[in-house]
């Protein structure tokens, strides 16, 4: 079993006109501490580093992740760095595909590269651009952004959404032909899709042990008919981590579960936020429960964990790192 974060800095929520001369302060401590959590975590030897990308939200969550990514790729060695996910319907896709060539070169080639469509109609709103054609608009982005990374010199494309003429995406990403493809995937046919395709499988926190199993099991029955290799890396499950040291802290832990669902819950206003009402998916609990419930996940499939805590801080992974992942042969600081 291997162990990820995923997640994002989290900075001050206002910046209106009402706003005190410390906002850019705490926002720059929020971006600091959470590169501090990052770079221990490559210390420590965590695989992977995914980085969400949301707007509008009035909550701070990270808007830029590729720039934060980048910084990060300055300020560690090893763990790998993607987005989780960049939501293509709201971007010029050349532009990112060069931004994305940008940083596997300044990461040494350890960027991955999670898109999706987005789910938040509060954000497609906010950019005037009706969430009805984020399949539509995903799927051209994609299309151009193959097409920029593959092509022999310069190239054209003419669709619904974009034009091109005689373009030429500059610099190539250091992995050739491209950066891992990633897609978050819940239902069936986006399954499917992701493993026709060549996209990796990212998982969201919320769904049950049962639901993951049925997931990977999916995937990898698509892999194999459609010719390609499967591997238990491939596919990233998001799990929320809240690691108890005594009986009088559960308390406290759950009504943080229950604060961190009520904000996602607010955010996603539709079939997400009817979900959270059935969570049984954290691994909220003393170290003991923590392994039990990891074991769980590992005999459905999910060896690539991605944890996602609502208070990181290094220490915090240090004391997963030294309860938890030896259990699993992972020992503090292995590559």
């Amino acid at each position: 079993m291997q162990f990820g974060l995923f997640g994002g800095a989290r900075t001050g929520t206002g910046h209106g006109p009402g706003d005190g001369p410390g906002a850019g302060l705490a926002d720059s401590q929020g971006y600091e501490s959470f590169i501090d959590y990052v770079t221990e975590a490559d210390r420590l030897g965590f695989r992977h580093m995914f980085m969400v990308e949301h707007h509008a939200t009035g909550q701070g969550q990270v808007s830029a992740s590729m720039t934060l990514l980048a910084y990060l790729a300055a300020r560690t060695r090893r763990i790998r760095l993607g987005t989780a996910v960049l939501v293509l319907p709201w971007h010029n896709p050349v532009l990112i595909a060069e931004q994305a060539a940008t940083l596997d070169l300044l990461s040494g080639g350890r960027f991955d590269f999670g898109v999706g469509k987005g789910y938040r109609r509060a954000e497609f709103d906010a950019f005037c651009i009706p969430i009805e054609e984020a399949s539509e608009r995903f799927d051209e982005a994609m299309a151009v952004i193959r097409k920029a990374w593959t092509a022999r010199g310069r190239f054209s494309h003419h669709g619904r959404r974009w034009h091109f003429e005689n373009m030429l995406v500059e610099p190539a990403p250091l992995q050739r032909p491209h950066p891992p493809l990633w897609l978050a995937a819940g239902s069936a046919e986006s399954i499917r899709r992701a493993a026709r395709e060549g996209y990796n499988l990212l998982l969201d926190q919320l769904a049950s042990i049962e639901q993951i199993g049925e997931r990977i099991a999916l995937f990898r029955a698509e892999c194999r008919q459609a010719g390609r290799a499967f591997r238990p890396e491939l596919v990233g499950t998001a799990r929320a981590l809240q690691m108890i040291h005594a009986e009088s802290e559960r308390a406290a832990a759950y009504e943080t579960r229950r604060r961190v669902l009520g904000v996602i819950g607010d955010l996603a206003r539709g079939p997400l936020a009817r979900r959270i009402e059935e969570d049984t998916a954290p691994l909220l609990g003393l170290p003991g429960e923590i392994v039990a419930r990891l074991r769980q996940l590992e005999a459905v499939g999910a060896t690539n964990i991605l944890l996602v805590d609502p208070e990181a801080s290094p220490e915090r992974l240090r004391a997963f790192a030294r309860e938890v992942m030896p259990a699993f042969g992972a020992e503090p600081g292995a590559p």
